[in-house]
């Protein structure tokens, strides 16, 4: 290419959008060529810029736990998190991920933070990148006969077990897991300060609401494929219309105004 001048606006978008870098000589060929849409094209170029460098900043940020322990010669290092603790309906789901320390996931934050559509655009980058992952469950009996604390640790368990290989520590979002023969550390808030939790954020939401999508088709009316399982208003008054389905968790008192 002899110039930038040589192209149309839209040759020129295509170009500088697809540009790892801008360079000084190209920066001031933009800023001299005479077009108003060269100049606005270099202001969105330079934004995009920050922000891939703010994202890149916030994603070193959430692997300081996972670094440190890769310095002390830990090399596979489990994010362990669950959902589904507060629902009325359905079963908690855990995940446990494994990520190399190279691994960069653009976008990745704890599930909660994110849209279905992220989640899932995630799930499947996650799955595909990890160095190992594993899913795990208690059924809605097991939270009725061990409480919902302890259930969540079951299905922690399960997703450990579920692992391609065995970690040598695990960073869990909450609180420690009890009888694991894991080194582990446990980060309140974790989902938001470790890669690897936030990983295992999204890998078990996004596990979950798919069971709760099948569980609307067997117990409709419950309005599961919207609310998972939560205390909606549409989930109570269907409550007090229907009253509760086998999915139901009893122990949790259930309210239904």
């Amino acid at each position: 290419m002899s110039s930038i001048k040589d192209l149309n606006m839209e040759q020129l978008t295509s170009y500088i959008m697809k540009l790892d870098k801008i360079t000084p000589d190209l920066e001031a060929a933009l800023l001299s060529d005479g077009r108003k849409g060269a100049e606005a094209l270099l202001i969105k170029r330079r934004r995009m810029e920050r922000l891939k460098q703010k994202e890149q900043e916030r994603l070193e940020r959430m692997l300081f736990e996972e670094k440190l322990l890769w310095k002390s010669g830990f090399k596979n290092i489990a994010g362990v998190d669950e959902a589904g603790r507060g629902p009325l309906a359905g079963p908690v789901v855990a995940a446990a991920v494994i990520l190399a320390p190279d691994t960069g996931i653009t976008g990745l934050n704890d599930s909660k933070k994110l849209t279905s559509e992220k989640r899932s655009l995630l799930y499947e980058e996650i799955v595909f990148k990890a160095r190992a992952y594993g899913l795990g469950s208690a059924t809605k009996s097991e939270i009725d006969r061990l409480n919902i604390h302890q259930a969540t640790f079951l299905a922690m368990k399960r997703a450990l077990k579920r692992l391609a290989f065995s970690p040598e520590c695990i960073l869990v979002d909450g609180f420690s897991i009890p009888e694991t023969p894991f080194v582990q550390k446990a980060i309140i808030g974790g989902d938001s300060l470790s890669l690897s939790i936030a990983a295992a954020s999204v890998l078990a939401k996004v596990a979950r609401d798919m069971m709760m999508q099948e569980l609307d088709k067997q117990y409709p009316g419950y309005g599961f494929a919207r609310n998972m399982g939560y205390g909606t208003e549409e989930h109570r008054h269907a409550l007090n219309r229907l009253g509760p389905c086998p999915e139901h968790r009893v122990s949790f008192r259930l309210k239904y105004d």
